[in-house]
């Protein structure tokens, strides 16, 4: 490959604002909610470069023939790969994440199942010519005549200098999945890595209750709080977390909330929640079996249904788990050994706001110990729920980690009230 502009190259970045600018020498789009790349094409050879500079290619496969046919031949462009709901009615970022996967069976399957589109806002090189020192003026002109025949799954995002027209996309748009509206100065070059756009996303505020909270992964201090809304039912939502806080907030924060931790649990409305996790992300053993729809499944508290094939069979049993307001867990068997007690399953579909994991996979194992007892090994792999570029703090390492181990905790909590007391 061979270009004026060669991958890697980090993608120009936005500051969040409040409210648009206006005035003359703005130019106005849609924000995507999905993956940002970089296309790098020269001739056959094409690279879809990520924000954390590692190519997508083998992640979405479905797209390089298309840019091979309808993009030119040598090229540098700029976009979101997002994935559109199964519905037509918006875009599906879950779906999204799910196709970062290093199987590379599941890959091809999902390319077929959840297919992905590429959105194309900013021409970075064309030809022999680097036009990063170009306005954007001059960029999007060339990139409107060179993609203006491109079709599904290429798209040429759409744009305006009106302002009026970006506010009413703001609110148009937003039950469409997308994110809110990017501003970018028409005389501003493009700058890798640097916040030099504007971006105002949707926000909306809301009373709620701090029903727990998660520690620090450093130990020190409160990571996140865990947020809640009741319904007219009285049932309590999780609706997500409140994090980023500073060490010394962090800290301060175990002290003020110290005193509600003693006996929390004691008729707290998700006791039942972290019993019905503990079993709903595997079968625990002495337990009803988790792959059989014709078992009672009564003891999961929070399951409205349930739906499972294929026994015990490793790669082919599956189950899916619908949870009481609509929440879906899916889950594949991967192996099982009755003979070692013990068995390993993937999470192939999961809610990030149920548990902010992607690519979960896990392995639980009982072994005989001295007096007749018996020890319980959970072990899991798994990416944070965003996998890619700069993650909200729901999203991020310490959230994934923290809702695991939390998981992991209550699990074996749950199990071992369960076998010693038999409730």
């Amino acid at each position: 490959m061979q270009l004026p502009v060669m991958p890697p190259l980090r993608p120009m970045l936005a500051k969040a604002f409040d409210d648009l600018p206006t005035g003359d020498g703005w130019l106005y789009e849609p924000k995507w909610d999905g993956f940002r790349c970089i296309v790098f094409r020269d001739g056959d050879e094409v690279e879809l470069g990520s924000r954390n500079e590692k190519p997508f290619n083998r992640y979405f496969p479905e797209l390089l023939d298309p840019i091979r046919a309808q993009f030119p031949t040598k090229c540098v462009v700029d976009g979101e790969i997002v994935v559109p709901r199964a519905d037509g009615k918006g875009l599906d970022f879950d779906a999204l994440g799910q196709r970062i996967h290093p199987a590379e069976s599941r890959v091809r399957r999902l390319a077929a199942a959840t297919p992905s589109r590429f959105v194309a806002f900013d021409l970075l090189a064309l030809g022999d010519r680097a036009l990063l020192d170009a306005p954007l003026l001059e960029r999007r002109r060339l990139l409107d005549v060179e993609l203006a025949a491109v079709h599904d799954p290429l798209h040429l995002t759409p744009s305006t200098t009106d302002a009026a027209v970006a506010a009413s996309w703001f609110t148009l748009f937003e039950g469409a999945g997308l994110d809110g509206i990017v501003a970018k100065p028409l005389d501003g070059r493009y700058t890798p890595n640097e916040r030099t756009l504007v971006k105002v996303k949707h926000h909306r505020t809301a009373e709620c209750v701090v029903a727990g909270y998660r520690v620090h992964k450093d130990g020190e201090g409160v990571g996140s709080l865990l947020m809640g809304l009741f319904d007219d039912d009285g049932t309590l939502h999780h609706v997500g977390v409140a994090a980023s806080f500073t060490a010394a907030h962090r800290r301060a924060l175990v002290a003020e909330l110290e005193p509600l931790t003693h006996d929390a649990l004691d008729g707290h409305p998700w006791r039942e929640w972290a019993d019905a996790m503990a079993h709903a992300t595997g079968r625990m053993p002495g337990g009803p079996s988790r792959w059989s729809a014709t078992k009672d499944m009564s003891w999961l508290p929070l399951v409205e249904k349930t739906e499972a094939s294929d026994g015990n069979t490793p790669d082919k049993a599956l189950r899916k788990l619908v949870l009481k307001g609509g929440a879906v867990v899916e889950e594949s068997l991967s192996k099982y050994s009755a003979e070692n007690f013990s068995y390993g399953y993937r999470i192939e579909k999961v809610d990030v706001k149920v548990l902010p994991v992607t690519n979960y996979s896990s392995q639980i194992s009982v072994t005989a110990v001295d007096g007749g007892k018996s020890s319980v090994e959970w072990r899991g792999a798994f990416y944070r729920g965003d996998p890619l570029g700069d993650p909200p703090p729901a999203l991020n390492d310490d959230a994934a980690i923290a809702a695991v181990s939390g998981l992991y905790k209550l699990g074996l909590a749950a199990l071992k009230k369960k076998l010693e007391t038999g409730s």
